[in-house]
């Protein structure tokens, strides 16, 4: 029965989409120029929306315990971060930002690990599925854990990623976290989840 009431009032929220225009369309981003019409028959716009790959994000931890997280610049916030290793799936073609499976999550999960730090694990632990902003982009973040991970290689990293690694103890993010100087807030949930599982 809530159910079923729930489902009336979603109808009574929801937007209709009667007008869209592609502003910015390629392999990295589709920026759309939108116009939704509100339950109540009023039309709103313009409403900017995307669409961007959807990506994982990896709390690993090594064979001692400590966290593997990296450092790197990111220019939404211009500033250094530190975080847990992550990346966009690999997809080519006209699916490139069609919903991901947790199985193609894991697969670029276990590939970020690996080119980012140089580790690798056998034992994950898929924690959720998240939308990445959920007002402004139909993306979704796929979180993960990794245990024992263990160093077999060398950083791959891609010509675009400038990164260092470092290794926290779970008192240390839980400082950063406090101090704001581990500021993504999906990884901050990442996080969370592993540790209260």
């Amino acid at each position: 029965m809530a159910e079923e009431k729930n489902r009336a009032d979603d109808r009574e929220l929801a937007w209709e989409e009667v007008r869209t225009e592609h502003v910015i369309r390629d392999r990295w981003i589709d920026l759309r120029r939108s116009a939704f019409r509100y339950p109540d028959g009023k039309i709103w716009e313009p409403y900017y929306n995307y669409t961007r790959r959807d990506y994982a994000i990896v709390v690993a931890s090594d064979e001692e315990g400590n966290y593997l997280c990296v450092r790197q610049f990111r220019q939404g916030i211009r500033r250094v971060t530190t975080e847990f290793p992550a990346g966009g799936l690999e997809r080519e073609g006209a699916d490139v930002f069609s919903g991901s499976t947790a199985e193609e999550a894991l697969k670029a999960a276990k590939r970020e690990l690996r080119e980012e730090t140089g580790y690798e694990s056998d034992q994950w632990t898929y924690l959720m599925r998240v939308p990445a902003n959920a007002s402004l982009s139909d993306n979704y973040a796929f979180l993960f854990a990794a245990e024992n991970c263990r160093k077999i290689t060398e950083q791959k990293l891609d010509e675009m990623e400038l990164l260092q690694v470092e290794k926290h103890t779970a008192a240390e993010i839980e400082e950063m976290i406090r101090r704001e100087e581990f500021p993504q807030t999906d990884h901050i949930l990442a996080w969370y989840l592993w540790k209260n599982k």
